[in-house]
């Protein structure tokens, strides 16, 4: 079961003490990265590793290569000690949780470069985030020698990069998703939820809310998502505080291009903005039918 173990997982804070752990394990090895500040969606995807492997690590690391110059690096929630419980009651067997001058011991020269797909969507949104957060996930795969890593759907476009990464780069490295989590009202759980005061947790809800109100018009194809989700958005805007929309796409899900007006099979509605100074995210799968005739 998972959290019966109740033993205190190894703690690795530089490469040598990683490298001592990882060489004394046996059996195959599961991987969660995450920036720490745990909570219930990082306690499932532990537990989705913990089904896949006969070992978990969970590294902690919060990466200054995937913040821009005016986004929230110096105030990201940082909770070690308890993500190490968390870690603890979850049976994890390794925390890797490095400092910055262990992970870069010398300013990084050659980086991964994310290509057309991290150039988009969130990718322009926020540039360089995935050279970044691609950089650092390849550090954590050559470091850690996991051969599966877990990682959340809420950020789908980071899921379908490193998806992209593994197969390019030929690693070794088995990537698997794991559902979005969310309060009971809807609103999806994130590190930076914690920032959002009761007014702006009311207007952030407005993602969710968008979102299933796209996937309500699912059969009457994507341009009567997008409308139905603008409808939604377009009311978060005019609240108190208001909701500022960065992007409302609906794409391939292998490309983060957008879809068609006709097109029919796979598809994600993503959203982001912002509410006050936070920045939210989220999305939905869709799938829609036979392609219209033009």
């Amino acid at each position: 079961m998972p959290g019966s173990a109740a033993v205190m997982p190894v703690i690795a804070t530089d490469r040598a003490e990683l490298a001592a752990v990882r060489d004394g394990m046996a059996g195959t090895l599961a991987l969660v990265p995450t920036m720490g500040a745990l909570h219930e969606g990082h306690r499932s995807l532990i537990r989705r590793a913990r089904q896949l492997a006969d070992s978990v690590a969970v590294s902690i690391f919060v990466n200054p290569l995937q913040f821009g110059p005016d986004e929230d690096f110096d105030r990201y929630p940082r909770t070690l000690a308890g993500d190490i419980e968390a870690c603890e009651a979850e049976g994890v067997d390794v925390v890797f949780a490095p400092t910055r001058e262990a992970m870069y011991p010398d300013a990084p020269q050659v980086t991964v470069h994310s290509g057309a797909m991290g150039g988009v969507v969130e990718g322009a949104a926020r540039p360089g985030h995935f050279d970044g957060m691609l950089t650092v996930v390849l550090k954590l795969f050559n470091l850690v020698r996991p051969d599966v890593a877990v990682f959340g759907e809420k950020d789908a476009q980071q899921l379908a990069l490193i998806g992209r990464m593994v197969a390019d780069l030929d690693l070794p490295v088995e990537v698997v998703g794991g559902p979005t989590v969310r309060e009971p009202d809807g609103l999806a759980l994130s590190s930076r939820n914690r920032y959002l005061s009761a007014a702006d947790r009311r207007t952030g809800l407005a993602l969710w809310q968008a979102l299933r109100a796209g996937a309500d018009a699912t059969a009457d194809g994507p341009g009567a998502v997008l409308d139905a989700a603008r409808a939604v958005l377009g009311e978060a805007a005019d609240a108190e505080p208001p909701f500022e929309l960065d992007y409302l796409v609906l794409v391939d899900p292998a490309t983060f291009t957008e879809v068609a007006p006709a097109h029919a099979g796979p598809a994600v509605l993503a959203v982001a903005g912002r509410v006050g100074a936070t920045h939210l995210i989220d999305n939905i799968a869709l799938q829609f039918g036979t392609a219209k005739e033009s």
